[in-house]
């Protein structure tokens, strides 16, 4: 009834607004995310919603939009920014330049009429359109912290944070934010938007005009660029210009330039090296291990042990761990691989290193690439003429010959099945569909023999 009168009742669009703070100390609004709290049957019914929505659009609708999609991650959006910047910087004469955008407010600033028309142009079924409409606007909401609630007030702006709708519905409200050069890239998580400038002979004509770009995007859709925490990280290896790089200017104030950058959740250095990144996570773990000790001194049982290992100290060093693990030095790697036998004392039982655990997730991570076509690596990953074997990327620098993709097709040359399935099942497929067609030749022209 709800969706075929495209109408919301007003007693489910009561929104609950709970600030959460983004840091450990706030110490402004700002430092505040507010998430919204919504009735129950209406977060099921949204899921439904959300469902029937997908069926609508094609899935490389936005490629380089890797949050709110299966077989999505930052794992991948941190590997395949890396990815075009390492194998351009492959060649000579070469360096690029990365830019981490960040928006106030991003989802509070998304005016409605402007996400139905996008909606519209993508050939959204209107009573679908005009439901969504009538979701977003007239929305009573009041904020509570603690036993404190405010007054009611009615908005018409924004697609409220902790709806189940409101990250696909801002994801295809930025599928227009593309770039405008193919020397430029633009990689989005949820809100995270980062710009990638591959130039060539200090040529960076593309790279400021797609900078630009991007902020007359902004004004027109209402968005909000903070410049003052809007960071550049330029990674040049050339002797003769480094350091000599003029600031990128947005909205009349100058970009911060960083020698180190958290990339959704990944230090990435201007060297490129993963210093910054494995002693931030060696640290992390470090912590950890002390809760360890105190639960085997309780005299917890070792399946607890272990479960918590996993949860709270393998989890943080194995975040990312495809992305940068094969780039570290002997140093970093022996650094980490302590933590591992520390708590493996602690345990009393035997634990996977970080070179296996490495090497499972860099199989596992290829094969699911592989079978998802809609994925932007996919096509990295290319059977040689035999289809035996995967074609190796051509690299002049270790650099980029250590990263995830050229060691992922590495692996996946020297590993046993699974891999050699799935070879197996697309070379059956392209078989069986060549015998198919042999076979109705034959017959069609066995039919109609007679009557030529």
């Amino acid at each position: 009834m709800s969706l075929a009168q495209a109408a919301v009742p007003t007693c489910l669009k009561s929104t609950s607004i709970v600030p959460v703070p983004k840091h450990s100390s706030p110490t402004c609004l700002n430092d505040y995310r507010p998430v919204a709290l919504t009735p129950i049957i209406m977060k099921c019914f949204e899921r439904l919603v959300l469902a029937h929505l997908r069926d609508f659009l094609p899935p490389t609708l936005d490629p380089h939009q890797f949050a709110y999609r299966s077989n999505r991650s930052t794992e991948d959006a941190v590997s395949i920014a890396l990815h075009s910047v390492l194998t351009h910087l492959d060649k000579q004469n070469t360096y690029a330049r990365m830019l981490f955008v960040d928006f106030s407010s991003a989802f509070n600033t998304v005016i409605p009429s402007k996400l139905i028309s996008k909606l519209r142009a993508l050939d959204i079924n209107t009573s679908l359109c005009n439901w969504i409409m009538d979701f977003l606007t007239s929305r009573p909401q009041h904020v509570r912290s603690g036993h404190i609630r405010s007054t009611t007030v009615t908005l018409n702006t924004g697609v409220p944070q902790g709806c189940v709708l409101s990250p696909f519905l801002y994801s295809l409200f930025t599928h227009d934010c593309r770039p405008m050069y193919g020397s430029n890239s633009v990689i989005k998580f949820a809100d995270d938007t980062t710009v990638i400038g591959l130039i060539d002979n200090n040529d960076e004509t593309a790279y400021r005009e797609e900078v630009q770009h991007l902020a007359t995007w902004c004004t027109e859709n209402n968005l909000l660029l903070n410049t003052t925490k809007t960071k550049e990280l330029i990674v040049d290896f050339r002797r003769e210009r480094r350091g000599s790089h003029d600031p990128i200017h947005i909205n009349g104030m100058t970009v911060q330039p960083v020698t180190s950058f958290k990339f959704l959740g990944t230090h990435i250095s201007e060297d490129l090296s993963w210093s910054i990144n494995t002693s931030s996570l060696v640290k992390k773990a470090h912590q950890r291990l002390f809760f360890l000790r105190t639960l085997k001194k309780n005299q917890l049982p070792t399946t607890i042990l272990l479960n918590f290992y996993r949860s709270t100290i393998e989890s943080i060093l194995t975040s990312c761990l495809t992305v940068w693990y094969g780039s570290c030095t002997v140093a970093e790697r022996k650094a980490m691989q302590r933590v591992v036998k520390t708590a493996q004392r602690i345990t009393g039982t035997p634990l996977p290193s970080i070179e296996e655990i490495q090497r499972k997730h860099c199989l596992r991570r290829a094969r699911s690439i592989l079978k998802d076509s809609s994925h932007p690596a996919h096509e990295l990953f290319s059977l040689l003429p035999s289809g035996r074997r995967f074609r190796l990327p051509r690299t002049r620098t270790s650099r980029l010959r250590n990263s995830f993709f050229p060691r992922a097709v590495s692996l996946l040359n020297s590993s046993a099945p699974p891999h050699s399935l799935l070879i197996i099942t697309a070379l059956h497929i392209s078989l069986c569909t060549a015998h198919i067609t042999l076979y109705c030749t034959y017959h069609f022209v066995l039919h109609i023999s007679p009557y030529v």
